[in-house]
């Protein structure tokens, strides 16, 4: 190729397009109801690895046509669970490519009549190809959001069905997120090696529950629901859209409507309406009660209870579905972010779905745990870091009054595009598409440490921000930014400006004078040159439990104690500035990590334990929390905030000032 040709051809390269995203259609959670049953495939399933050299092989040999137990020796497998650390074996855990699953399950006759069957997978990590009796029933490529297919012409009632499921965990550099493969030469032979530059293990297998449910022959097939206040919060306003399918919303769409029932928590009605053709309208809510955060009301997480009754010619009852609703609204501009008119000052934590032996694998007990931990430490959000998190968890931050910024499965994102562009743009519709009723989310947020100092980055952040305001202008667009703002391409295109850094670690180690002034200095400068509110998503140490050194030293309990207490300072300076608006810990919880040098069992930067145990600085933290929920929110001290230490009375003599506090 000539120089000249090189340059067209680079040209070429560059040239990204905001091109259209095929939209999600329903995946409403499976709930049952009058009109709608709905069956768990979790359990044991059969489970077979493929040869890493070779991962097309139970394609072409067509494993799927059969029991998997007659092709491959086969062994048990939880589901929903990753499948990495559930055996003793190092291939599996660092397996590359494909893995297979079966079993067998029966569906009633009474199914066959009158309705659809649906099958609706939680999360499979990366792409999954389902079969249901050999045959192709969907296929989906992004780990961690919901899929589902309609399979009532694949099945047989009343008899034995095989549902089989090929998993590819391959992270290339047109995935979300991205990744590299390589082949390495080893003792004997040649190794199948994935990279990636994230920092957390690449679980991989079918993650979330699987479900069969029914709806009838016209069903409601999605629901859109907007809220507001009015009248100084005293007026509650509840906006809906149905869309429905089926049978007869095809013959006869002009005939459909339906009733709509709002319950409080007593089960009382408190607004219903009937609604036109269109299926759209609004409810008014006297005398409401309000979605609060945690520690911002006695009263926070409160939700109504919404019934759509989907009715057809002559009132013919179709469905019933019913979701919870919590009622609040959300105003932000260049130096604030409230909830019901209160202005928000957020204090919480990056997370990750991580546990010992289950990986990614949704697990009820631990996520409970969680959200006790949550709440004992005085925390009123978190970040869903670095990809959505479970539909169960996000229905606990609803009840519980957690605020979540929703952040998409992009992480250290490079190279722009137009394929990763496209699945970038389509991680975003799916993740808003499942999310945009929880009013728990108060916040978008469309990647974790973007390259956003490389070439094509800003038009590559503009196309991704404008598009995820299309799909939802009522919530605020974010990223978590690590490159400096002077590098910076895409932050202009952002609400709220959100950046990471580790000052006295990854900066400056073992430099506990090297933290406040540089924290302040830093958000100074991002508001400054965008004008826009500014948080701090990340900032931490790795901490060894029971490691303690005096004095501090890196590693040890100690230091990530005075670590987090420079921060405070500056965080205290900085909340003096109206635009300064929250603080995240990294992280929550010790979790694991590929295997590197740096890396002793994981990442350690976490305040609890991976098996959930407070370090020292928790205590600290917890402190600081509710301090802030009595200075912001006014709420009240929990009673074993502060231990007992001794009842000293300053003598006649003594003087003291206010710097002794």
């Amino acid at each position: 190729m000539g120089v000249i040709g090189f340059c067209i051809h680079y040209a070429i390269a560059l040239v990204i397009l905001n091109k259209e995203i095929k939209p999600s259609v329903g995946m409403l959670y499976p709930r049952e109801s009058e009109t709608r049953e709905v069956r768990s495939l979790d359990g044991l399933w059969n489970f077979v690895k493929s040869d890493p050299t070779n991962p097309t092989q139970g394609v072409r040999d067509r494993w799927f046509a059969d029991d998997l137990s007659r092709v491959q020796e086969t062994i048990p497998m939880p589901v929903p669970a990753s499948y990495n650390d559930i055996t003793t074996e190092n291939e599996l855990r660092d397996h590359v490519g494909t893995v297979w699953y079966d079993r067998k399950f029966f569906v009633p006759r009474s199914w066959a009549d009158k309705q659809r069957v649906w099958l609706r997978f939680g999360s499979v990590h990366y792409e999954a190809f389902v079969y249901i009796n050999g045959e192709m029933v969907v296929r989906h490529e992004m780990g961690h959001l919901p899929f589902e297919a309609e399979i009532t012409n694949f099945l047989k009632f009343g008899e034995e069905n095989r549902i089989t499921v090929m998993c590819d965990n391959a992270l290339i550099q047109t995935t979300v997120p991205q990744g590299k493969i390589t082949e390495v030469s080893r003792d004997n032979g040649v190794a199948i090696v994935q990279t990636y530059s994230f920092d957390f293990f690449n679980y991989a297998g079918i993650h979330r529950s699987v479900h069969l449910y029914t709806t009838p022959l016209t069903y409601i097939e999605e629901m859109e629901i907007t809220t507001d206040l009015s009248k100084d919060n005293n007026v509650g306003l509840v906006y809906y859209k149905v869309k429905t399918n089926g049978t007869a919303a095809n013959e006869a769409e002009n005939n459909l409507y339906v009733r709509i029932q709002l319950r409080n928590k007593e089960g009382k009605i408190v607004a219903n309406e009937t609604s036109n053709s269109d299926l759209k309208g609004v409810l008014e809510v006297q005398k409401v009660m309000p979605w609060w955060p945690y520690l911002m009301h006695p009263e926070p997480g409160y939700l109504y209870q919404m019934e759509v009754f989907l009715h057809g010619v002559n009132n013919v009852l179709h469905d019933v579905y019913r979701i919870k609703v919590g009622i609040r609204t959300l105003r932000w501009n260049n130096t604030s972010f409230t909830i019901n008119s209160k202005p928000v000052y957020f204090r919480g934590f990056g997370r990750h779905e991580d546990s010992d032996i289950r990986g990614k694998g949704l697990d009820l007990a631990l996520m409970t745990r969680d959200f006790n931990l949550l709440k004992w430490i005085g925390a009123n959000a978190y970040r869903t870091s670095h990809y959505p998190y479970s539909e169960e968890s996000m229905q606990f931050a609803d009840e519980n009054g957690i605020m979540i910024i929703d952040e998409c499965p992009s992480v250290d994102t490079e190279n722009f595009k137009q394929e990763l562009l496209d699945k970038h743009k389509s991680s975003m519709e799916q993740l808003i598409h499942r999310d945009r009723n929880h009013p728990s989310v108060v916040m978008w947020s469309i990647a974790n440490e973007p390259r956003t100092n490389q070439l094509n980055a800003g038009s590559y952040f503009q196309y991704v921000a404008n598009y995820t305001r299309e799909l939802d202008p009522s919530r605020p667009v974010t990223a978590a930014i690590a490159v400096p703002s002077s590098d910076d391409k895409a932050a202009k295109y952002l609400d709220i400006i959100s950046f990471n850094r580790y000052n006295g670690w990854y900066s400056n180690s073992g430099r506990l004078d090297m933290i406040t002034k540089r924290v302040i200095d830093e958000a100074t400068t991002w508001f400054k040159k965008h004008n826009k509110p500014v948080i701090m998503s990340e900032y931490g140490a790795d901490t060894v439990e029971g490691l303690h050194l005096l004095p501090s030293y890196v590693w040890s309990e100690e230091y990530q104690t005075e670590l987090f207490s420079r921060h405070f300072r500056a965080f205290d300076t900085l909340r003096k500035e109206s635009w300064f608006i929250g603080e995240f810990v990294w992280n929550f919880a010790d979790f694991k990590t590929a295997q590197t040098v740096t890396r002793v069992g994981g990442n350690k930067k976490g305040i609890f334990t991976r098996n959930r145990q407070p370090k020292a600085v928790a205590h600290l933290l917890r402190q600081r929390y509710f301090a802030l929920g009595r200075e912001v929110d006014q709420c009240n001290f929990p009673e074993d905030l502060f231990t007992y230490i001794a009842d000293v009375r300053p003598s006649r003599n003594a003087k003291h000032d206010t710097t002794d506090l």
